[in-house]
C-alpha cells in the first residue's frame, strides 16, 4: 500500500497519460490528459441528494487561467473526503474527457441516545459527543465519540467502562445512533507510596497531595478516584512543598501508576530526589535603574538570613517589591530573584535584581467562559486595567484572587500579542461552577445537646459576587435563626460590608438555671491590610432578656393562701397577676422562707425584674494569620485581638477586650505542637455591670470542667448556685497532636495529649438589691469570711458568693476526627487543681455534619 501511494504521482500519472483502463477505487483519480484542460464548470456531479452541485464543485480550485490541473483535482478529492459528508467519493472520466464526481452521501442522524448510563447524565454526554441529531453521520466521528465517552468515565474513576455504538437504519437515508454504556465498577487508588523521601514521612506527604487512597468512607468523596491530571498536579504540589522547606534541589522524578487487577485499583508511586536542605546565607538587592535605591526594597522582603530557604517567601517578596516599584513611578520595573548555592555550607545567597523591563502596555483584557458571573466582578480583582503598563506581578495577584473567590473550577490568565509590538492582550479563561449550597446539618455536644440546622447560601448571588445565607437552628437547648449578607466591594472599594440579623434562644439546662432570648442586628466592615493581616469593625445592637423556670422565680409553688413570692417574681407581669389572683398581701410579709424550695441567684432575679435590656456597642477585630492550612494547620500563627465598647446608647456600658493566640509548629515524626494563650478583661464604663456581660468559662478555657463550671459562684445552699462569671480571665494550653500511623491517612483520625491551665475571677456584678426583705437569707447563718463576700463572718445579707482567684489546671487526651460528616472531637480530661465550688466534667464530645 505504501509503495502504491508513492507511485501515484509518477507511475499512476503515466498510466493515465496512456489511457490505461483501470477500475477506480475510493479516493483514486483516473482522468485522461484532456481533462487537464477542463474548468470547474465542466465538472459533473452524480449521486448527491442534499449537498448542492455548486458546493461540491467549490472544493476544486482552478489554477492560473481558470484551468484544472492534476494537483487541483487531487486536492479537491481530498477536501471532499475530509468533509465527512460522504461515504464514498469517486472521480471518473466522462465523454470527451469530462470529469465526473460520483458521491454517496452519509446518512442523516435522526436521534442520538444513550443507554446504560447511570452515573453520568444524558445531558452531559450529549454536550461532549460530536455526533448530533439532524447532523451528518460519520463512522470516524462515531468512533471518536465512543472513545470520548469512555474517557469521561475514566476521568470519573471507572476504567472498566465499555461503550458500544449501535446504528439503526431508518427510511429516507436516516439513522438512529445509540451508545450502549457498561459503566463498570469505580476504579480507585488503592495505595500511594513515596520513594526517596527521607526528610518527610509518607504520612506527612499524603497531607500535601490531593489524591487519597480508597477507604470505607470514600463513597462520600471523590478524591480517591484515579485522575492522571490530578496525579500530575500532585507532583507539583510535592515539589512546592519541598521548595518551601529549604530543599532547593528537589526533583519529583516521576509519578508511576500501575493498575492492579487483583486489587481492582491503581497503585501510585512518587519518586523523589530530595537533595540537601538549604538556609538563607545572605540577602542582597541590586538595581540597574538610574536613581533607584535597591536597599529601599529591604522592607518588602520576606526572606530572612538564617531562615530556611522558602521559594514562596521569595515569590511573595518579588511581588511586593515589584508592586512597590510601580507605586513609585517605575511602572516597567521587573524584579528577578537569583540564588547562588553554597553546596558545602548548604546556604543560598539570594539576590533581588531590579531592572527596567520592556515597555509593554495592556491593550485589552478579554474575559471568556463567565456565563453567569458579571464581567465587572472579575475585572475588579485586577489592580491594573486597559492602557496600564503590563506588570506580571499584578497579573499573578489577580489570578490568585480569582481562584480564591471560589466561583470557578479553573482560572488561567495568558497573554497574546496586541496590535503592535508594545501591546499585549490579557486573556482570562474561566470555567464556572456551582456556588449555591443547601445543607441539612446535625450534631450533638455535651453543652448544647442535640442540634439540627437547615441553611441555604449563595456565594455569587445573581452573578454579582454577593454572599447571602439564611439558616434555622433547632435543638434541645439552643434555637434560633440568622440572616447574613455580604457585599465584598462596597462602593467599588476593596471593603467588605456585612449585615447580620439573628435571633437566639438559649434554654435552661443542667449548667445554667436560666434561659436567654436575644434579638440582634450587626453591620460590619472588613479590610484586608495585608495578605496575613485583616481588620474588621462592627456595630452591634441587640435586645436581651432572661427567662426562668416558674419554680425558680417563685418562692412557693403553692398558689394558695400561703403563696409567698419573691420580690423578683412579684415585679414581673406574671408575678403581679398571680399575686392579684391569690389574694396574697405582699406588704404584710417579711419575705422569710423564700429559699426553702429553691430560688435563682440574686443577679439573675434582678435581671429578670429589669426586663428586656438593650445593648449598643462598637467593636473591632484585628487578625494576624500565617497558618499553612486554616482547616488542619500544622505550622503558623493565628492571633485574634477583639475589643467592644458598649454604651453608644442602650442600657449598659462597658469595654471588653479579648486576645487569643495559637501557634502551631511541626515537631518530629509528624507530631504537631500547639501552644495557645488567651486572656480577657471587662472594664466598667459608667453604669453597673450586669452578670450577663461577664465572661463565663469552662472547657473553652480549661478542659475537664463543665460549661460555666469555673469562677465565682453563688453559694446560697437553697438556691440554684449559678455561675456568676468574672471580669478577668487567662488561659494557657500545650497540646501535641499526632497521627495514628497504623491507620490509613484517609481515615482522618489523630490523637492529642494536652495540659491546660487558667483562671477566671473578679466578679463585679450586682451583690445587693434594694427591695424590701430581699436580702434576708436565714439559711446562710454559718457563712465565713474566707469563702464568701461580703467578708464579715456571720453576715449573710446580700449575695453570698465565692470570688477566689484559683488556678485551675488539667491534663487529658483527645481524639480528633476530620470525618466526612464534619470535624468531631472527643476529650477526656482530669482536673489537677480546682476551686472549692467548681464543677467538673471529665468527658466532652462535640461535632456536626452536613449532608
Amino acid at each position: 500500500m505504501k509503495f502504491g501511494l508513492r507511485l501515484r504521482g509518477g507511475l499512476l500519472a503515466t498510466l493515465i497519460l496512456f489511457g490505461a483502463p483501470v477500475l477506480a477505487p475510493v479516493g483514486a483519480v483516473f482522468v485522461s490528459s484532456s481533462a487537464l484542460a477542463q474548468t470547474v464548470q465542466s465538472i459533473s456531479v452524480e449521486g448527491n441528494r442534499r449537498v448542492e452541485v455548486e458546493t461540491i464543485r467549490s472544493y476544486f480550485k482552478p489554477g492560473p487561467g481558470g484551468r484544472l490541473d492534476q494537483g487541483a483535482i487531487d486536492d479537491g478529492l481530498k477536501a471532499l473526503i475530509e468533509t465527512g459528508l460522504f461515504q464514498d467519493v469517486r472521480i471518473n472520466r466522462g465523454a470527451g474527457g469530462q470529469i465526473v464526481v460520483s458521491v454517496v452521501e452519509n446518512p442523516v442522524i435522526g436521534r442520538v441516545a444513550f443507554e446504560g448510563n447511570k452515573k453520568i447524565k444524558d445531558e452531559q454526554l450529549t454536550t461532549e459527543v460530536q455526533s448530533k441529531a439532524r447532523g451528518t453521520f460519520s463512522r470516524a466521528m462515531v468512533q471518536s465519540d465512543t472513545l470520548r465517552i469512555a474517557e469521561i468515565y475514566r476521568r470519573s474513576g471507572r476504567y472498566d467502562v465499555r461503550v458500544t455504538p449501535e446504528i439503526i437504519e431508518q427510511p429516507n437515508n436516516r439513522v438512529d445512533l445509540i451508545f450502549t454504556v457498561n459503566e463498570g465498577a469505580k476504579t480507585g487508588v488503592k495505595s500511594i507510596e513515596f520513594v526517596g523521601n527521607n526528610a518527610f514521612s509518607s504520612y506527612r506527604l499524603r497531607d500535601v497531595i490531593k489524591t487519597h487512597e480508597s477507604n470505607l468512607l470514600s463513597f462520600l468523596a471523590s478524591n480517591d478516584i484515579y485522575d492522571p491530571d490530578r496525579v500530575e498536579a500532585d507532583r507539583d504540589l510535592i515539589r512546592r512543598f519541598y521548595l518551601k522547606n529549604g530543599f532547593a534541589d528537589v526533583q519529583v522524578v516521576a509519578a508511576l501508576t500501575e493498575y492492579d487487577p487483583e486489587k481492582k485499583g491503581f497503585l501510585v508511586t512518587f519518586k523523589i530526589e530530595e537533595g540537601s536542605q538549604y538556609r538563607v546565607g545572605t540577602v542582597d538587592f541590586r538595581s540597574s535603574i538610574p536613581n533607584f535605591d535597591p536597599t529601599s526594597m529591604r522592607a518588602y522582603s520576606r526572606v530572612n538570613v538564617g531562615a530556611l530557604y522558602n521559594v514562596e517567601s521569595v515569590e511573595k517578596s518579588v511581588e511586593e517589591m515589584q508592586i512597590e516599584a510601580s507605586r513609585r513611578g517605575y511602572a516597567f520595573a521587573v524584579v528577578r530573584p537569583g540564588g547562588d548555592r553554597n553546596f558545602e555550607a548548604h546556604t543560598v545567597s539570594v539576590v533581588f535584581n531590579i531592572d527596567e523591563g520592556p515597555r509593554t502596555y495592556i491593550e485589552r483584557i478579554n474575559v471568556r467562559g463567565n456565563t453567569r458571573t458579571r464581567d465587572y466582578v472579575i475585572r475588579r480583582e485586577f489592580d491594573i486595567s486597559e492602557g496600564d503598563a503590563y506588570n506580571r506581578a499584578l497579573v499573578d495577584r489577580a489570578e490568585r484572587r480569582l481562584k480564591n473567590l471560589d466561583y470557578f473550577k479553573t482560572v488561567k490568565i495568558t497573554t497574546e500579542p496586541g496590535s503592535s509590538s508594545d501591546r499585549v492582550v490579557l486573556i482570562v479563561d474561566l470555567e464556572e461552577k456551582s456556588t449555591g449550597d443547601f445543607s441539612v446539618s446535625g450534631g450533638y455536644s455535651t453543652t448544647d445537646g442535640a442540634l439540627a440546622e437547615v441553611s441555604v447560601s449563595e456565594r455569587n448571588l445573581l452573578g454579582r459576587g454577593l454572599f447571602a445565607k439564611a439558616s434555622v437552628t433547632y435543638g434541645q437547648y439552643a434555637r434560633g435563626y440568622s440572616l447574613s449578607f455580604v457585599e465584598p466591594y462596597l462602593l467599588d472599594y476593596r471593603v467588605a460590608l456585612g449585615l447580620d440579623l439573628y435571633q437566639r434562644e438559649q434554654k435552661s439546662n443542667s449548667y445554667i438555671s436560666y434561659g436567654t432570648k436575644t434579638l440582634g442586628f450587626s453591620p460590619r466592615l472588613g479590610f484586608s491590610l495585608r495578605e496575613d493581616l485583616a481588620l474588621q469593625v462592627r456595630y452591634s445592637i441587640y435586645r436581651q432578656e432572661i427567662t426562668l423556670p416558674y419554680y425558680l422565680a417563685n418562692c412557693n409553688n403553692n398558689l394558695g393562701p400561703a403563696f409567698n413570692p419573691s420580690p423578683a417574681y412579684a415585679n414581673t407581669a406574671q408575678g403581679a397577676a398571680d399575686i392579684a389572683s391569690s389574694g396574697f398581701n405582699f406588704a404584710a410579709t417579711n419575705g422569710l422562707g423564700c429559699y426553702v424550695d429553691g430560688e435563682a441567684s440574686l443577679p439573675v432575679r434582678k435581671e429578670l425584674a429589669n426586663g428586656k435590656t438593650l445593648t449598643s456597642a462598637l467593636g473591632y477585630t484585628l487578625t494576624y494569620n500565617t497558618l499553612d492550612n486554616n482547616k488542619n494547620p500544622t505550622d503558623g500563627l493565628l492571633v485574634d485581638f477583639r475589643q467592644d465598647f458598649a454604651g453608644v446608647g442602650g442600657d449598659v456600658s462597658y469595654m471588653k477586650s479579648v486576645v487569643d493566640a495559637k501557634y502551631y509548629t511541626p515537631l518530629v515524626s509528624d507530631i504537631v505542637g500547639l501552644v495557645r494563650l488567651q486572656g480577657g478583661m471587662l472594664n466598667k464604663l459608667g453604669s453597673d455591670l450586669r452578670m450577663l456581660d461577664h465572661f463565663q468559662m469552662g472547657p473553652n478555657l480549661v478542659r475537664g470542667f463543665a460549661p460555666n463550671g469555673i469562677g465565682p459562684r453563688d453559694l446560697n445552699p437553697f438556691g440554684s448556685q449559678d455561675a456568676l462569671g468574672g471580669t478577668k480571665y487567662w488561659g494557657a494550653s500545650l497540646e501535641l497532636q499526632m497521627p495514628f500511623w497504623f491507620l490509613p491517612k484517609e481515615v482522618g483520625l489523630k490523637g492529642a495529649v494536652y495540659a491546660d491551665a487558667g483562671g477566671l475571677f473578679d466578679y463585679q456584678g450586682p451583690t445587693t438589691w434594694s427591695v424590701t426583705n430581699e436580702m434576708t437569707t436565714p439559711g446562710n447563718s454559718g457563712c465565713t469570711a474566707s469563702t464568701v463576700n461580703p467578708p464579715t463572718a456571720g453576715t449573710c445579707t446580700g449575695l453570698v458568693y465565692d470570688n477566689g482567684n484559683v488556678v485551675r489546671s488539667s491534663v487529658g487526651v483527645g481524639l480528633i476526627w476530620q470525618s466526612p460528616f464534619g470535624p468531631l472531637r472527643f476529650d477526656y480530661a482530669v482536673p489537677l487543681t480546682k476551686g472549692k465550688n467548681d464543677r467538673t466534667q471529665e468527658f466532652r464530645f462535640g461535632g456536626g455534619t452536613s449532608f
